[in-house]
This record gives C-alpha cells, sequence and structure tokens, in this order.
C-alpha cells in the first residue's frame, strides 16, 4: 500500500511538472500572439500590449521558457514597443513621463540573451537588430538616471550601450558610438558613474579599457588612481599616479592626487616642489598656502629635534611667509589665522622648555638669562594672540583656537580673559555652542 501511494505521488509529481514545462512554453507563445494582435492595431488592441508583458514575465518564471530564444525575443521585444509607445507620446506631450523605468534597458537585457542562446543565423540576426533600435535610448536614459543621482541605474544604463556597441561591431552593423571620440566618452563616463555608484570594481574595468590605449584623458588616470586607493590596490594606484604625472605634468587634478598621496605618506620634502606647481597653477588658492605652510612647519619641527638650527630657523621663515601670503589672499580664512598664531605659540612652547630645563641657579646672571626667555616666550606668546584672536572671531566655538586661547591668557594672568576664555571652552567641551565671537569681527 505505502510502495502504491508512493507510485501515485509521483505519477502526480510528474504530472504537474509537466503541465508547468507546458504552462510556461504556451505563455511565453501566447504573450507573443498578443504583441503580433497589438502590432497589427494597436489602437483597437491596446490592451493586448500589457497583457503581453503579462504573460511573458510570467513565461520567463519557468526554466524551459528561460533557455528559449525566442521567449527571450519576444521579452525584448515587449519592452521595446512599450518604449516606443512612450516615445511617441513625448512627441505630443515632452514632460510625459515614462511608464516603465528602463524598458531599453530591459530589452537589451533580452535581446543579448537572444544573442548568447541562439544557434540560428536569423535569430542571431533579429537579436542584433533589436540591440541596434535600443542603443540609443540606453545613452539617453542613463543620462537621464545620472542627473537624477541615480547612479547606479545610470551606471547599469552606460555599461549596457557600450556593450551594445560591441555587439553591433562583432556583426558589422553601425552603432551610435561609432565615432572613436563619441565611443571613448561613453567608456569613460561609464567608469566615472561607476565610481559615484561605488562600484569601483566595475569602473576599474572601463577605465583600464581606456588607460591600456595611451588615452589623452588625464580624468581616466585620476579615476583609475582613486578607484585603486579605494580597492587598496596601493601599488597599482602609485603606478598609475606616476605614469598620469609624467604623461599629464600640468592636469591639476593629478598634480593634487600627488600631492595629498605624499601628504599621506608623510614625504614633506618632496612636497615643497609641488605645492609650489600647484599655487603657479592656482595662485588665489589659500588652502595651498596654508598646506605649504603645514608642511615648513613639519620640517622646522623635525629639524629642531635634529638640533639642526641654521635650518629650523629657515623653515620658520617659510611656514610664516606661506601663512602670510594666505592671509593676504584672506584675512578672514580660519586656519590661515590659527595656522599662523600656532607657529609662534609651539615656538613659545619650546622656549618654555628650554627655561624649564635650566639648572637651578639664582645667581643674577641666572636670573637674567631665565629672564630672557621668559620674556622671549611672552613676545611669542603676543605674536600669536591677534591670529588667535581673528581665528575665534570667524569661528567662536573652534576647539583647538580656545584651547590657544585659554593658554596664553592663563600664562599671562589675565584676571579678565582667563576665566571668560575658560568659560567658553569649557562650554564647547559640554558640547555645547557660543552664540558669538567674544572678539568681535573686525
Amino acid at each position: 500500500m505505502k510502495k502504491s501511494l508512493f507510485t501515485l505521488l509521483t505519477i502526480f509529481f510528474a504530472f504537474g511538472f509537466s503541465s508547468a514545462q507546458e504552462d510556461g512554453l504556451k505563455l511565453a507563445k501566447n504573450a507573443g500572439k498578443a504583441l503580433t494582435s497589438y502590432n497589427i492595431d494597436p489602437s483597437g488592441n491596446a490592451a493586448k500590449l500589457g497583457e503581453a508583458k503579462e504573460k511573458i514575465e510570467q513565461a520567463l518564471k519557468t526554466p524551459e521558457a528561460q533557455a528559449l530564444g525566442t521567449a527571450w525575443m519576444t521579452k525584448g521585444d515587449v519592452y521595446n514597443t512599450l518604449l516606443q509607445k512612450d516615445l511617441a507620446r513625448r512627441m505630443i506631450d515632452p514632460k510625459a513621463a515614462l511608464t516603465g523605468d528602463n524598458d531599453a534597458l530591459v530589452a537589451f537585457d533580452a535581446y543579448k540573451k537572444v544573442y548568447e542562446l541562439s544557434v540560428k543565423k536569423y535569430e542571431k540576426a533579429d537579436a542584433v537588430k533589436g540591440i541596434s533600435e535600443v542603443q540609443p535610448y540606453l545613452i539617453n536614459i542613463g543620462v537621464s538616471k545620472y542627473e537624477a543621482k541615480e547612479f547606479d541605474k545610470a551606471f547599469l544604463s552606460f555599461k549596457a550601450s557600450v556593450e551594445s556597441h560591441d555587439i553591433l561591431k562583432e556583426n558589422a552593423q553601425k552603432s551610435f558610438l561609432d565615432d572613436p571620440k563619441q565611443l571613448e566618452d561613453q567608456i569613460y563616463f561609464t567608469g566615472l558613474i561607476a565610481s559615484l555608484a561605488n562600484r569601483c570594481t566595475d569602473a576599474v574595468f572601463f577605465y583600464e579599457k581606456l588607460y591600456k590605449t595611451s588615452t589623452t584623458n588625464p580624468a581616466v588616470y585620476e579615476g583609475l588612481y582613486n578607484c585603486k586607493i579605494q580597492l587598496a590596490d596601493e601599488a597599482g594606484a602609485a603606478t598609475v599616479l606616476a605614469e598620469g604625472r609624467k604623461k599629464f605634468p600640468e592636469d591639476p587634478a593629478l598634480l593634487f592626487a600627488e600631492i595629498n598621496a605624499y601628504l599621506k605618506a608623510g614625504k614633506l620634502a618632496e612636497l615643497t616642489d609641488r605645492l609650489e606647481q600647484a599655487l603657479k597653477q592656482e595662485p588665489d588658492n589659500v588652502g595651498l598656502y596654508v598646506t605649504l605652510g603645514n608642511v615648513y612647519d613639519n620640517l622646522y619641527q623635525g629639524a629642531l629635534k635634529e638640533k639642526n638650527n641654521a635650518k629650523a630657523g629657515e623653515y620658520f621663515e617659510m611656514a610664516k611667509l606661506n601663512y602670510s601670503k594666505g592671509l593676504l589672499k584672506n584675512p578672514d580664512h580660519l586656519d590661515a589665522n590659527y595656522s599662523l598664531g600656532a607657529l609662534y605659540f609651539n615656538k613659545a612652547a619650546i622656549r618654555t622648555q628650554d627655561m624649564n630645563a635650566l639648572p637651578e641657579d639664582f645667581s643674577s646672571a641666572g636670573l637674567k638669562k631665565m629672564e630672557v626667555i621668559k620674556n622671549e616666550v611672552i613676545a611669542l606668546f603676543d605674536l600669536a594672540l591677534p591670529y588667535f584672536q581673528k581665528a575665534e572671531s570667524v569661528d567662536p566655538n573652534d576647539m583647538n583656537t580656545l584651547i590657544a586661547l585659554n593658554e596664553i591668557y592663563a600664562r599671562k594672568d589675565d584676571e579678565v580673559l582667563s576665566p571668560a576664555i575658560k568659560t567658553r571652552l569649557d562650554l564647547v567641551k559640554g558640547g555645547g555652542k557660543n552664540a558669538s565671537s567674544y572678539f568681535k569681527k573686525n
């Protein structure tokens, strides 16, 4: 009895599978018939297009239809027809919305499937014809998705446009991207949009298509470098950047990429030339003056540690010069004001350490020596103060500025400003905000 029941269930299962198979093929066939009816009389059989779409989608949920090139061909034709219907509506009303999200992409994917599955020459030819029809719309819809900041969707559309070009060329057909410059631009923008969509692996694929052909577009090197950095391929990134800098020595984006790479690696000595070059290209860029000042500031501190006082003095003056140049361009620049104040402040801190390191000597000469250094420290604090005050007037909640002001006024035993600045600093440390600046902006 158990054996008979098992046999009966097996028969039912086989019958059910056979029915599902038949249904999948039948649905695909009926979808094709509905589409034909629509094409014969679009006005009288308007509902047939929706019916064709529904049936082909149901059919392609079954394995047997998925293996059938004609089913995919029907899907491509259905979505291509839906797209053409939308475009016809737009000829009357340019603002009319597309009924699908990207019917051109759906149609292309279906035609591409036919192209891969087809064994008969005419089937492949039909697929190529469909791809040729949807290619320009892949580009147009990709642009609209990019403008809407739907970068992932834009990438898929642009990627399909490049793939369609390759298929069309394999079959000696005309492509919307036959112009070499237009094709190069399309490949570049496909890589760029992939990177905007956080798909750096895909971006590298398209950037490298151009990189390997010795492109004259420096942005390809910049994009490829940035993506390789994001993918933790530092050696590959360094190679691309070096080649890009050699090939396009005046390109600002590659120059700044190199500057950032050197900053990250701490290659300060190599940075000064690059920053000077950048300033020739962007002489009003205050941030560059501040960065160059910071480089010299770090070199100054390094020379002090090495007891090279002569070099330390040179670097100090170069740091001061570049911070000052930045302030000439923009007197209200927060970082330039803070950095110049910090340059004097840190020098005062070093002299304070020198004073503390003096041996106990209460003789007239010893006390005089201490007094000289103490006065020098106060003088340096006085030089730093105007820049910190200006920085506070620009941003009354900048923590570093308030810490420096608090330290200076405490050292100067200022009974008015010391507690006032400490109160403002404590407020910021506690997560609060000062409503206005203490040192009013000039």
